[in-house]
């Protein structure tokens, strides 16, 4: 099994924070196995303490939507969501996740009209980033929906989109097809009411 090796980074600490974990119960820190609920079932890993939640994902679950690049939390190519919030899953010890995990996988026919946005306006280049983003954008099209009040003018949305996916680095596109898309899916999605 390869793991994906944690490094220290000056960004760590505060995206440790950010996470809603417990301590692992004296059980999985025995036997190594941890329970997780993963695009809507149930699974049982095995994981040390500090193993990350993305080599669980792709080595033992075979989900390999979630890419890792750097191996640091600073480029998003591994972003998950964990408890409907995006996470970077390489820095992310599988062993404190206590919320459900969705990947690419999972969000597939959720995000279908976002992706069919991406590959129109030339958002898809070497597509190693592309599932991140897709994880992010769909975090964020989520949060807009659930929002009554999401009637920002269309610079605001763009500053918004922006903001919310700097975080994920894409070195092919330029973000500008990024966030067209995401924006034009949250346009179809809000309707000609908002």
């Amino acid at each position: 099994m390869s793991r994906v090796p944690v490094r220290p980074s000056a960004r760590l600490p505060g995206a440790l924070e950010r996470y809603k974990v417990r301590s692992v119960s004296e059980e999985a820190a025995r036997d190594g196995t941890r329970r997780l609920v993963v695009n809507g079932r149930a699974v049982t890993v095995r994981a040390d303490r500090l193993e990350p939640l993305a080599s669980v994902l792709r080595d033992q679950l075979g989900l390999t939507a979630t890419k890792v690049a750097c191996g640091r939390g600073e480029c998003g190519a591994c972003t998950v969501l964990i408890g409907g919030r995006p996470r970077m899953a390489c820095v992310t010890p599988a062993a404190l996740v206590d919320e459900p995990v969705e990947t690419g996988e999972g969000l597939a026919e959720e995000s279908a009209a976002l992706r069919e946005r991406f590959a129109d306006s030339g958002a898809f280049q070497c597509g190693f980033c592309t599932p991140g983003q897709v994880v992010h954008a769909t975090a964020l099209l989520r949060e807009d929906l659930a929002r009554a009040d999401a009637g920002m003018g269309a610079a605001a949305r763009r500053e918004r989109v922006r903001h919310a996916l700097s975080g994920n680095i894409c070195r092919c596109t330029g973000y500008q097809a990024i966030v067209d898309s995401v924006c034009a899916v949250a346009e179809e999605q809000a309707g000609p009411d908002r």
